[in-house]
């Protein structure tokens, strides 16, 4: 694909949120399937030891940067892409671009009582949007097969998954064409964010790529070890790349 760049190793789709949208409108209209993978640090880190995740992600038809973090390092590294697009952005993109079309929604995940929080806004927000099915995200990898079953028989144009990485990268990529959706988004926490379990960044930390040190100072003692070692890691990723960039544009002057 013309948008895709190779960063860090990895596929990333340099496209703005028009762009994604517009695609994703167009894979409904043609009852097309289009599975949506994001990346920030923290994943990029994550999937050099995890076989399973990088695979998943890598098979996805549209690999986006969810952190700004994996924007600024695309661009140090000489690739052009445009805008950061947010899974959490995207998530309510596609909702937004869905109500007035009658689009079918399909919400997977998250705990029963944020999954009815959920949905209460869902139809409060997007009235014309219709809730085609809904199951939280504590189930069984035995359960995966009926659970797609119940998604292809529920006539769902957009699939959201509201499930921590690995286990809903995996799902899409075993069970996704068996659901029969026509987008397919992992949302990860953002049904928290939805339900108002849990607060965003305001919008200057989102500008300024500080929405994990926001994150991290509301649960310091779970998240601040994890995003030490995974931005540190991932700094040293992006150091690393630049360096042999550098290293071979010299060898050819």
């Amino acid at each position: 694909m013309a948008s895709r760049r190779t960063v860090l190793g990895l596929p990333l789709d340099a496209l703005t949120m028009r762009e994604v949208l517009d695609r994703c409108v167009a894979a409904v209209s043609e009852r097309t399937q289009l599975t949506i993978g994001v990346v920030n640090a923290a994943k990029v880190v994550n999937m050099r030891g995890d076989a399973a995740l990088r695979q998943s992600v890598v098979e996805s038809d549209l690999v986006l940067a969810d952190g700004q973090a994996v924007v600024w390092a695309a661009r140090a590294l000489g690739h052009r892409v445009p805008e950061r697009v947010a899974g959490i952005d995207l998530f309510t993109g596609l909702m937004a671009e869905g109500a007035p079309r009658g689009y079918r929604a399909y919400f997977l995940g998250a705990t029963g009582e944020v999954l009815a929080r959920v949905l209460d806004e869902v139809r409060r927000r997007y009235p014309g949007l219709e809730v085609a099915g809904a199951r939280d995200g504590y189930f069984a990898a035995e359960e995966s097969a009926e659970i797609a079953a119940e998604i292809a028989a529920s006539r769902a144009d957009l699939l959201f998954l509201g499930i921590t990485s690995p286990k809903k990268e995996i799902f899409i990529r075993d069970w996704g064409a068996r659901t029969e959706a026509g987008i397919i988004h992992g949302v990860g926490g953002s049904f928290d964010v939805l339900a108002g379990h849990t607060r965003r960044a305001p919008l200057g930390w989102q500008r300024l790529g500080l929405e994990w040190l926001y994150r991290m100072l509301q649960e310091p003692l779970r998240l601040g070890p994890r995003y030490i070692r995974t931005n540190g890691r991932f700094l040293f990723l992006v150091l690393r790349e630049r360096a042999g960039v550098r290293g071979r544009i010299e060898e050819t002057t």
